[in-house]
């Protein structure tokens, strides 16, 4: 005989679906077959994660920012959405592409991702990433021992400036508006204006 149900028996049960972890190896495997082009996919915490579906916004500020990157460094420093190596115990499971990478060597030296310590930089360019960019990318970062990462806030028109990672967390962040300016640690005589961000 069926029972009514007073409480719903499942209000503590797990939302979402268990969820296939993916390993570097696996997604190269993908890649020799053509997929991983079709898809503009990042490996991140095991899990791929869309590139796809960046709005006019995003496009612009992008823009902006590696025109002054590539002013500031010289263009053969500076790549766009570039794989790079994040600490060894996260290699496996994690190959980010960030917006913009900012190399202290040619890119043309390289033949394979550059590590951690062959990086002056590492911005993201966030409009619907936000939160992702400023936990899950921070943190990955910050074990890394990357020393400087910007995260461009679009919507809110501000730069995040990360500096001083420490036990997998930046001990240094400050916030630029869009009336100030802010210098790399690597190129402390240029100063980046973030309005130029978002003319």
């Amino acid at each position: 005989m069926p029972v009514a149900v007073t409480e719903a028996p499942y209000q503590s049960l797990p939302i979402e679906a268990p969820r296939k972890r993916w390993s570097r190896a696996e997604c190269e495997a993908l890649e020799a077959i053509g997929l991983w082009e079709q898809q503009k996919l990042e490996l991140v915490g095991g899990e791929l994660i869309s590139k796809m579906g960046k709005n006019r916004r995003h496009t612009n500020a992008l823009s902006s920012m590696l025109a002054w990157l590539i002013k500031t460094f010289g263009e053969k420093f500076v790549n766009p959405e570039a794989p790079i190596d994040v600490a060894p115990e996260d290699n496996p499971t994690n190959e980010p592409q960030p917006d913009i990478i900012v190399l202290k060597r040619s890119t043309w030296e390289f033949e394979s991702n550059p590590v951690p310590a062959d990086l002056n930089l590492v911005v993201e360019i966030a409009d619907t990433t936000l939160g992702f960019d400023l936990k899950t990318k921070a943190t990955l970062y910050a074990r890394a021992g990357i020393l400087e990462y910007w995260v461009l806030d679009v919507s809110a028109r501000r730069l995040l400036v990360h500096r001083e990672p420490v036990a997998g967390r930046y001990v240094d962040v400050v916030i630029y508006s869009d009336q100030e300016s802010v210098s790399p640690l690597a190129v402390p005589h240029a100063q980046f204006h973030v309005a130029d961000a978002f003319r």
